[in-house]
């Protein structure tokens, strides 16, 4: 037998939400007839822009067309899309980033496991409690020291500043999973850490569109001095729903001292690149139609979080985020269950699906991330059928 990489032993032995899939198949399993309703994973449930779906349409047409097919795009994104990227999410609002420093992907996901390939070693990594588990099992994976940062009600869900020396910060804002957003004091604090103590942030704004208060910066980059000290990474999934099509992309300074070379370097020996058909769609979001179709639906999903939290606060639990996120973050602690025993107790008897705080790590424990994706009839139904087990003394 081959010797396989042992960091794999320290990973819990399945991934969070493939655990919840298959408790979800056990009950409709034993209950075929049950509507299940998901308010847990963070999938979208209205369709992409139209202006998208033409445009993906009016490329496939090429395709069709030796004059017009094209092969392997480039692996770095096509000009025209990474241009629109960095204007208008960018340029447009005084943040200097150039085309040569936008990288686009089929995924932030990926960009955020694959970006630690450029560390070495021996790196210390930050990490956030509770998050998004990709950052934590992709450095597990590659058997790094991770050092965990508390992220509590009492200081409103922000990380705490790290009490040793670390190499990469991880951070998300909006957040996922406690919907928390970061000031400009907050994002500054750690841009200040990173500056003295060489090292790197890696941030993810996969969910900037969600946040309507002027006051809370949607990039890093509007922090001075943000370009020496952090990546970003953004996402057309959330955005523009596609979760299905698969889009995203991430920003890599010149001013990061190689890091920019070195990304170029591993995604041309590693990524064949976004296919032609996707990146013309992503391009159409940017379009004066796009981004009104793509506002739409953002308020769409923010109006599902106002119900969905005045819904949950009604019942008793306390909740946060939900006004610049699409998650709300509620408290079940005073229910006496565990996340996981809270998740089995609406899945099971509600039928609703929501997603256990703990399995973003242990200071998630006692809390539950409800996603405001979904459709509004299922928003409107769920709340309803948490009452009712509230009002039978179910939890």
């Amino acid at each position: 037998m081959v010797k396989v990489n042992p960091f794999y032993a320290d990973l819990l032995p399945s991934y969070l939400f493939r655990d919840m899939g298959n408790k979800a198949r056990e009950v409709k399993e034993k209950n075929p007839d049950a509507k299940i309703i998901s308010l847990g994973i963070g999938d979208v449930s209205r369709h992409i822009p139209n202006t998208s779906i033409k445009a993906m349409q009016n490329a496939l047409t090429e395709m069709a067309d030796d004059s017009t097919m094209r092969g392997y795009p480039p692996e770095l994104g096509y000009a025209f899309l990474r241009e629109a990227i960095a204007k208008n999410d960018y340029q447009d609002f005084g943040i200097d980033i150039s085309v040569d420093e936008v990288f686009v992907s089929d995924g932030s996901k990926c960009d955020v496991a694959n970006v630690q390939e450029l560390f070495a070693a021996d790196c210390v990594v930050a990490i956030p409690d509770p998050v998004y588990p990709v950052y934590r099992d992709s450095n597990i994976m590659a058997g790094r020291k991770i050092v965990y940062l508390p992220c509590r009600a009492e200081n409103n869900f922000m990380p705490e500043m790290p009490k040793e020396k670390v190499d990469v910060i991880y951070l998300c804002s909006p957040n996922n999973p406690t919907g928390a957003v970061a000031s400009k004091e907050q994002l500054k604090a750690f841009v200040d850490y990173a500056s003295k103590n060489d090292a790197l942030i890696i941030f993810d704004s996969a969910y900037k569109e969600f946040v309507r208060d002027k006051s809370v910066p949607k990039s890093i980059y509007e922090i001075a001095g943000a370009k020496k000290v952090a990546i970003e990474t953004r996402s057309f999934s959330k955005t523009a729903g596609f979760t299905g099509v698969r889009c995203a992309y991430m920003v890599v300074p010149k001013e990061l001292s190689g890091l920019n070379a070195m990304w170029i370097r591993r995604t041309s020996t590693k990524f064949n690149g976004v296919s032609y058909i996707v990146q013309k769609g992503a391009e159409a979001v940017f379009s004066d139609e796009g981004k009104k179709e793509v506002a739409e639906v953002i308020s769409y999903y923010l109006e599902n979080a106002k119900i969905i939290k005045k819904g949950l606060e009604e019942i008793g639990f306390k909740c946060f985020g939900g006004d610049n996120a699409p998650y709300i973050w509620a408290d079940i602690s005073k229910t006496g269950l565990s996340s996981w025993g809270f998740f089995e107790k609406l899945l099971s008897r509600a039928f609703v699906i929501c997603t256990p705080g703990s399995g973003f790590g242990k200071c998630g424990e006692g809390f539950m991330r409800f996603s405001a994706l979904g459709k509004r009839e299922d928003a409107l139904e769920a709340i309803m059928r948490i009452k009712d087990l509230k009002e039978k003394g179910e939890i």
